[in-house]
């Protein structure tokens, strides 16, 4: 089959190295959750876990932006896949061989957040920078959906594996995918990039994507719109899921197979965007936001394991028609500013998933 003109050498990898990383980053969300369960912890611990990867993010993630646009973006992706493959490697062994501490897996999950706080920005500024044109907005969704559909994979069969082997296997898994993914990463070719003008510094560099951050009410308005959507459902995916899979739904198969539909619908949104081009992009896209609510909804009852695969699916539909829309917005940013600008777009929805914290009183989805 012939290859779009669009689809380049640097798109073909970074969509093969997406590929990769999914499929083993959704089996290990399954598997870390699980991993602190079966060694006696409880949701607390469990939050406590989630927490130490998403403190990293918060912190990192702005000094991430101005790296990447300093040094060549896929060796910082790639230094960072290296430390996400020895951090992820190391949780897989302390599983594997004994009883792991809840402090040995916090430290070495706040070594993954660390490696992702590095790598996103450098990598959506990659990504953005692979693809020109009338057929951008495609290229981002025939991505989303190879990344997606990888996803849905990696939940359904990560459930199984967390649920047939243990979690230390799956664990194992996801830091031989880094691997993989580090390696295709670094044939990158960024000669197409033009080398940075020297600055005053990093810290200036930083006041300047502010500047140029808040000077955008479209640009900011969205990001809070994220992030206090964030906040509302990001711990149902990190801390109640699980709880509730493990007391009423049956464990972690019927919990992998409900990511495993959000991952379905997300290819179903990523494959409606590929035919459809709003007219009003990011109207539509903000609007797309909303039925996130559905996922924590059904968790709270909780409804059974059909309903809840139903709920999930819309959820990851809609989702991905915004971040598609999200995607191809971007494309249209200053490429000097594109990564600080989008390391100010991860970090105030990271911030606000601070809702992973552990809970220790009632709450809609139980005395977690």
């Amino acid at each position: 089959m012939r290859r779009p003109a669009w689809a380049g050498r640097n798109y073909s990898l970074l969509t093969a190295a997406a590929i990769v990383t999914s499929l083993g980053a959704n089996g290990s969300l399954i598997a870390a959750a699980f991993a602190v369960l079966d060694a006696g912890g409880d949701a607390g611990d469990v939050g406590l876990v989630a927490a130490a990867r998403t403190l990293p993010l918060v912190v990192f993630l702005l000094v991430g932006g101005a790296v990447a646009d300093r040094f060549p973006r896929h060796r910082v992706m790639v230094a960072a896949n290296t430390l996400n493959f020895l951090s992820q490697g190391a949780f897989a062994v302390l599983v594997l061989t004994g009883d792991p501490r809840l402090w040995q897996m916090m430290l070495l999950t706040a070594l993954g957040g660390t490696g992702q706080a590095f790598f996103s920005p450098a990598a959506e500024g990659m990504l953005l920078s692979s693809v020109s044109g009338e057929q951008a907005g495609r290229a981002f969704a025939v991505f989303r959906m190879a990344m997606q559909g990888a996803a849905l994979g990696g939940a359904a069969l990560g459930g199984a594996l967390v649920a047939a082997v243990g979690p230390g296997w799956v664990l194992a898994v996801d830091a031989a995918a880094f691997a993989v993914a580090g390696t295709l990463r670094s044939f990158l070719d960024v000669s197409h990039i033009p080398p940075r003008a020297p600055g005053e510094g990093m810290l200036a560099d930083l006041r300047e994507g502010w500047r140029e951050f808040v000077g955008r009410p479209w640009l900011w308005g969205i990001v809070v719109q994220f992030s206090l959507a964030n906040a509302v459902v990001g711990a149902a995916d990190a801390v109640y899921g699980p709880l509730v899979a493990r007391d009423s739904l049956g464990g972690p198969g019927p919990w992998g197979l409900a990511l495993a539909a959000f991952g379905a619908g997300t290819v179903a949104g990523a494959l409606l965007m590929t035919r459809w081009k709003p007219r009003r992009l990011l109207f539509v896209g903000t609007l797309c936001v909303f039925p996130l609510a559905l996922p924590s909804a059904a968790l709270a009852v909780p409804v059974p394991v059909g309903a809840l695969c139903a709920v999930m699916f819309v959820a990851g539909t809609t989702v991905e028609v915004f971040g598609v829309s999200w995607m191809t917005a971007q494309h249209l940013r200053e490429c000097s500013l594109l990564v600080r600008l989008t390391a100010l777009d991860f970090a105030w929805p990271v911030s606000a998933a601070r809702a992973h914290l552990p809970v220790r009183v009632p709450t809609m989805c139980g005395s977690y």
